[in-house]
């Protein structure tokens, strides 16, 4: 047996035990989560934590757009934003419900992702790329410019922390943790089905060959659409949930560098995987947190990591792909033995 062969050996070993008891790790996964902040009760180190689940949504949301369907967003900073800035100004000048500003972000964010798809059905590639940049950009020079509704460069500071029933989460009583942990399990969760769905079959087809995926019957521009405002939306809860985290936003929270961060994280971690986007938000945010002595060349770092990888691991480092046969589904593989008994 050949070296690859035996590395090939090693993958299907490890991948059909987790796969066997993935269930028994999942449980055991949250449990240790749901008990962590009893351990490890420093307020720094939760506080890092939250932001590496904020990250982790906001991966997510990048990674349905640009991991399956393979449109690559350079702005989506900008959909953060609008998250950010339409739940705060809700909860602050007009006492929203935190959850129910979130809504109306997530909503405002999803009709102007639905806007900003429109040109994906026309151009691809760099030109999207250059598309999405410019939109960033416009959403932060209008925080900046439009003072009378984002208090321009002076931002929306004390920005309360969300309630239930009278009850504030803030990271002092772990409400803020357990908030974020909800929200990752219900977007990862969330991210899983869809991907399963048909929708993210056919957003993958798109990503691999849109001629084919075409020829298929796959309505493109509907599908493409439908993965900007899924994206959006996402991205838009992640930025809500990011300015309770801090208490103050204004238009450098969400400039180029947010947007280049969380394509980081996507791509450090495996683009088109769910697994990677916990990897790449644990690696990018915490590093910064543990050498603190290279802030001011972190983001020179990113760039020699991002190519790195690109030299030696373009999957990303959980991107690899599964040894294990094809999974089918109950219903389908009820059918093949009905057909096989037929036969016989």
């Amino acid at each position: 047996m050949n070296k690859d062969a035996k590395e090939g050996n090693l993958m299907y070993k490890f991948q059909k035990i987790t796969y066997t008891y993935r269930i028994y790790l999942l449980l055991i996964t949250l449990i240790l989560f749901a008990i962590l902040p009893f351990v490890f009760s420093n307020q720094y180190f939760l506080t890092i934590i939250i932001k590496i689940g904020v990250y982790v949504c906001l991966a997510m949301g990048l990674n349905i757009l640009t991991g399956y369907t393979g449109l690559v967003s350079l702005g989506h900073a900008g959909f953060v934003a609008i998250g950010a800035y339409a739940s705060s100004i809700l909860v602050v000048r007009h006492g929203f419900n935190f959850f129910a500003a979130s809504l109306v972000g997530m909503i405002v964010a999803g009709v102007i992702g639905m806007i900003l798809g429109l040109p994906s059905l026309r151009v691809s590639g760099t030109y999207l790329s250059i598309i999405t940049l410019g939109f960033g950009e416009i959403i932060k020079m209008t925080a900046m410019n439009f003072t009378a509704l984002t208090n321009g460069t002076l931002g929306i500071k004390n920005i309360p922390k969300p309630g239930i029933f009278g009850f504030t989460l803030n990271v002092t009583n772990y409400g803020l943790y357990y908030m974020m942990l909800i929200t990752v399990i219900l977007i990862s969760l969330f991210c899983y089905l869809l991907v399963k769905s048909k929708t993210g079959r056919a957003l993958q087809a798109i990503k691999t060959d849109e001629l084919a995926a075409t020829m298929m019957g796959i309505n493109i521009n509907y599908y493409k659409i439908i993965a900007f405002v899924v994206s959006a939306m996402i991205c838009a809860f992640g930025g809500s949930l990011y300015s309770v985290l801090i208490g103050y936003i204004d238009p450098n929270t969400f400039n180029f560098d947010v947007s280049t961060l969380i394509l980081s994280i996507v791509i450090l971690g495996g683009m088109g995987t769910l697994r990677g986007m916990f990897v790449g938000a644990i690696i990018l945010i915490a590093f910064p947190e543990v050498s603190r002595f290279l802030m001011e060349y972190r983001f020179v770092l990113y760039g020699i990591i991002l190519v790195l990888m690109m030299r030696f691991r373009p999957q990303g480092i959980l991107g690899y792909k599964s040894v294990l046969p094809y999974a089918l589904s109950k219903s389908v593989k009820e059918r093949a033995d009905k057909l096989e008994g037929n036969v016989l």
